[in-house]
């Protein structure tokens, strides 16, 4: 399967998650794919059994095994190396990254005196402008294993320092009837953590 073909599932995946943007202006806005050429390949990829046409072009069982697609979870409240660092090795895992950003609801549960200085729609913003993420999306209501069925990934990449552990969350996807793989993702080089950015800037960060 060529480069193109893969970019074309994947659009078609994304868009089942987030129906809002249609497959092919997922690819027009990373390549200016003419669309005589988006419609042939579509034609093709239906001859292989990767995509099913019926009205609307839609991603096949098939075409669905044949990406794989990384899921990654956190609050991204400033971006730094780390985060950076974090994503490009997920990515690496797969063909597809989808990041999922923390509703502030749920990060100050987890953890109570975390000071987040950007609502989550903005986080979301934040993070869908780097070129590698494929779709950042916001964390649904309930624990993250309801965002986990709703992007059904391949892989669930955990950042160096999230404390959910491997096991915990392979044993609630089995539950789930998820198959999911688990990994956990090495230290970035220097360490860096947004807890420490911030008690370095203090309250002065939006008061200089």
């Amino acid at each position: 399967m060529d480069l193109l073909d893969k970019k074309i599932l994947s659009s078609l995946y994304l868009s089942s998650i987030v129906p809002e943007t249609s497959p092919y202006e997922r690819i027009w806005s990373e390549s200016y794919l003419p669309r005589e050429v988006y419609d042939q390949k579509i034609q093709e990829l239906c001859q292989k059994g990767l995509v099913d046409k019926n009205h609307e072009p839609q991603i096949s069982f098939i075409g669905r095994d044949a990406i794989k697609v990384v899921l990654v979870g956190g609050v991204f409240d400033l971006i730094h190396p780390g985060h950076i660092h974090t994503l490009k090795a997920a990515k690496s895992h797969g063909d597809v990254l989808v990041v999922v950003i923390a509703r502030t609801s749920t990060a100050k549960k987890i953890r109570g005196e975390r000071k987040i200085f950007h609502d989550e729609s903005l986080r979301q913003e934040l993070v869908s402008s780097l070129h590698f993420v494929d779709l950042a999306i916001i964390g649904r209501e309930g624990t993250l294993y309801d965002t986990v069925e709703h992007v059904k990934p391949d892989i669930i990449a955990l950042g160096y320092d999230q404390a959910h552990t491997e096991k915990d969350i392979a044993q609630n996807c089995t539950r789930r009837k998820l198959n999911v793989r688990v990994v956990r993702l090495n230290t970035p080089l220097p360490v860096t953590k947004s807890s420490k950015i911030k008690d370095d800037l203090g309250d002065s960060f939006y008061n200089t």
